[in-house]
């Protein structure tokens, strides 16, 4: 994770993400996941990349609670949250132009 990537808990999801006034762009990995260690270096390019948006990174096995309240099975998997809401999302290893489609 970059100085540039916020991580984001079950305690501050709602602070972070609902009250951004920002689109959230929200990498949902495992550290133990390969196709989530191949992923990460693109997120974090477009957080260096990007301030129109933030970036937040939630760790599913340290945040169980986000997880289950998102319905996630598999990961990795990115959401785009716009007032609270998701408005786009992708599961599974997917290149920066997807992504930034998504935005």
């Amino acid at each position: 994770m970059t100085d540039f990537e916020v991580k984001i808990t079950d305690a501050d999801f709602d602070t972070v993400v609902g009250a951004a006034e920002k689109p959230v762009l929200v990498d949902f990995y495992a550290d133990w996941c390969g196709p989530c260690r191949m992923l990460a270096p693109i997120v974090s390019e477009i957080a260096e990349e990007r301030d129109d948006i933030i970036v937040g990174k939630v760790n599913v096995d340290e945040n169980p609670a986000l997880a289950a309240r998102f319905g996630i099975m598999s990961i990795p998997m990115l959401a785009v949250f716009k007032n609270g809401e998701i408005t786009a999302q992708k599961v599974g290893y997917c290149d920066k132009a997807a992504i930034e489609a998504m935005l």
